[in-house]
């Protein structure tokens, strides 16, 4: 016990740092992006308050395209682009670009999905009390589905989670790349084992979290 730690201890623990950092990092800028093309894909919609099919199609058309691509073939498609924003298209850095696209069209559809479960007078209340789309999009919509969009936040960060051990194939950072480099290709099985250990306590966590928030926004609704 003693010698793996002497051995791989540091290493496991910076993957451990470099898998939170990217998952904290890849779930803050996918919602950036997730956040408007799912608002904008919702009030589109047939029947929505702003609706426009031409607009409509062509950003469903954009997120079921980028949903539909494996996301271990998207990171190879995007190297170029990844190398041109980041930097580098390996390691911690260069696995933050395609993370975030390949999150934020998920994250869209979850955010429209939450928009959809809302009580359809709450908006007919806004818009007879003389409310603007902005208005009803920033005080109706976002605030009344926010327990929902938190409990999708878990969701997305775990599916991250799932994304950074397949980069981990490809010169991805992280415990995916440790499970990988040295469990896998130098069959040293203890360190898969803890790679694995760790993987699912960190994804218990976050859903542990994430429900004691939701909880609590929900009480103090």
């Amino acid at each position: 016990m003693a010698e793996f730690v002497s051995e791989y201890g540091l290493l496991i623990l910076t993957a451990l740092w470099e898998t939170l950092l990217m998952v904290f990092l890849s779930t803050l800028f996918g919602y950036l992006l997730g956040i408007p093309l799912g608002v904008i894909a919702y009030v589109t919609d047939h029947g929505s308050i702003s609706e426009n099919p031409v607009v409509n199609t062509i950003v469903g058309w954009i997120i079921n395209i980028i949903r539909s691509v494996p996301f271990i073939i998207l990171i190879l498609f995007l190297i170029p682009y990844t190398r041109l924003i980041m930097g580098t298209a390996s390691g911690t850095r260069g696995v933050i670009f395609p993370l975030v696209v390949g999150s934020a069209p998920f994250i869209a559809r979850m955010v429209e999905s939450s928009f959809n479960e809302l009580d359809a007078g709450v908006i007919e209340s806004a818009r007879a009390m003389g409310a603007t789309n902005f208005q009803i999009i920033w005080k109706v919509l976002l605030p009344e589905s926010f327990p929902s969009l938190l409990r999708g936040m878990a969701i997305a960060s775990i599916t991250i989670i799932g994304y950074i051990a397949m980069a981990g194939m490809v010169g991805g950072g992280g415990l995916g790349a440790v499970a990988i480099n040295y469990g896998y290709y130098r069959y040293e099985r203890p360190v898969m084992n803890v790679t694995v250990v760790l993987i699912i306590l960190l994804v218990q966590l976050i859903q542990l979290a994430f429900n004691l928030i939701v909880r609590k926004v929900d009480k103090n609704r």
